[in-house]
C-alpha cells in the first residue's frame, strides 16, 4: 500500500526497496477506512486459497 505520488516502497518484512512505477496496481481506495477493507478482502481471498482459516470480521 502506497500513496500514488510516492516513488519507492520498503518492504516492511526484508527490507527491500520496490519501485513502484514497476510494481502490479491491484487496487485503489479513497480513503484509509477502504484501503483496510480492501486489504482485508485480499488476505481472506489468500487464506482460502491456502486453506487456511477465514478471519472473524471486527465490529
Amino acid at each position: 500500500m502506497a500513496k500514488t505520488d510516492q516513488q519507492t516502497r520498503t518492504c516492511p518484512y526484508c527490507g527491500s526497496k520496490v519501485l513502484l512505477e514497476k510494481a502490479k496496481k491491484v487496487a485503489a481506495a479513497r480513503n484509509a477506512y477502504e484501503a483496510s477493507e480492501l486489504l482485508r478482502k485480499f488476505k481472506e481471498k489468500a487464506a482460502a486459497k491456502n486453506g487456511k482459516v477465514k478471519l472473524q470480521k471486527r465490529f
